[in-house]
């Protein structure tokens, strides 16, 4: 039997004394994609950072397809193929899409599939293909996510990390990302997304948790199915 994706065990993370990841576990991918939902400041930022190298565990161990990746650096973690896309598309202003495509392609197994990359790149977000040139200070908040994901799968992921993709869209570009996200899936690309939608999570992913004061609060399996006035209760307790 394969190992899964990416196993945490009892992680505890934070900042300066602070803990913020308090003994969380979970397994993500063997079911296909995980879903991270929850209250602002409880923990769904800090885990990928955690996971991705960014923040360096208190205890507890990360593997991912298996390997023990806790002590490993950013780097080492993204020569392995998982990707992490944060955030507010953190992008270089002045670049154009195509050299910040070309900088996702910067690990030697990243660039043996550059140019397959760039043009699945180009398939899953037309709208970048049009405009390789264009910097990407010139390009609307939806676009800029757009490059940033883009960027992440020039990196070759064999798991890709979507901090909330969606955070501040039209509902229009929402859902025109969602079915971006869709597509990196069905491509064999398997994810974990972080979003407060719901709704979009459950159209996207198959195993959903909840993050709740930086642990698993409640977890919904693959099969199960959930209403709204019991998401509502996951987040407020009643």
């Amino acid at each position: 039997m394969s190992a899964a994706p990416l196993e945490i065990e009892d992680l505890v993370a934070g900042y300066g004394r602070v803990s913020v990841l308090n003994g969380l576990s979970m397994k993500a991918g063997p079911d296909g994609n995980v879903g991270l939902f929850g209250p602002n400041g409880h923990g769904k930022t800090t885990l990928l950072r955690t996971v991705s190298g960014l923040v360096r565990p208190r205890a507890g161990r990360i593997r991912f397809f298996g390997e023990d990746i806790t002590p490993l650096s950013p780097r080492a973690i993204v020569e392995r193929g998982l990707i992490h896309v944060p955030q507010g598309n953190r992008l270089f202003p002045d670049l154009s899409i195509a050299e910040c495509l070309a900088l996702g392609a910067w690990t030697k197994r990243a660039r043996a599939g550059e140019k397959e990359n760039r043009e699945r790149a180009a398939a899953i977000f037309p709208r970048l293909a049009e405009r390789w040139r264009q910097p990407v200070r010139t390009l609307s908040g939806g676009e800029r996510q757009m490059v940033s994901i883009a960027t992440g799968l020039m990196g070759a992921p064999r798991l890709l990390l979507l901090d909330e993709p969606t955070l501040g869209l039209s509902p229009k570009l929402k859902e025109e990302l969602a079915a971006a996200v869709r597509a990196i899936s069905e491509a064999g690309v398997p994810l974990i997304v972080v979003d407060e939608d719901v709704e979009l999570l459950l159209g996207l992913a198959s195993h959903l948790f909840l993050i709740n004061h930086g642990a698993v609060g409640a977890e919904i399996r693959p099969g199960e199915t959930i209403g709204h006035d019991a998401i509502m209760a996951m987040y407020f307790g009643h």
